[in-house]
């Protein structure tokens, strides 16, 4: 080894990563994202419901009580993946009946539709 060599070898020093700021600032990134998802979900996706409640609540009825409700292709199945939302949207709780659900549901739209 060279005289500059050994220099530069006794001047190193590692740099010290702060793991606990990096941490925090992730922390705050999934918390704003978490609450930005909650916030659309009912400030924008839930209100799209509002044009046509009825029908929603129609195509919602056939999709969580009939084994297959959507025909074949592509356009039979939209009307049930729209009401799909709702079930993503306003989640069926366990030992809920799908009449109870579905009155929930409905109390769910009528609240936002009002706003």
């Amino acid at each position: 080894m060279t005289e500059h060599e050994l220099i530069n070898e006794d001047n190193f020093k590692p740099s010290r990563f702060k793991v606990w700021p990096f941490m925090l600032i992730i922390l705050a990134i999934m918390l704003f994202i978490s609450q930005a998802i909650k916030w659309y979900s009912t400030s924008v996706t839930l209100p799209r419901f509002c044009d046509d409640p009825e029908l929603s609540l129609h195509h919602l009825e056939v999709l969580i009580s009939k084994k297959t409700p959507a025909g074949e292709g592509r356009l039979a199945r939209k009307p049930y993946i729209i009401a799909a939302k709702l079930i993503y949207l306003v989640p069926q709780q366990s030992n809920e009946s799908n009449k109870d659900y579905l009155h929930r549901v409905r109390q769910e739209l009528s609240q936002r539709c009002m706003q």
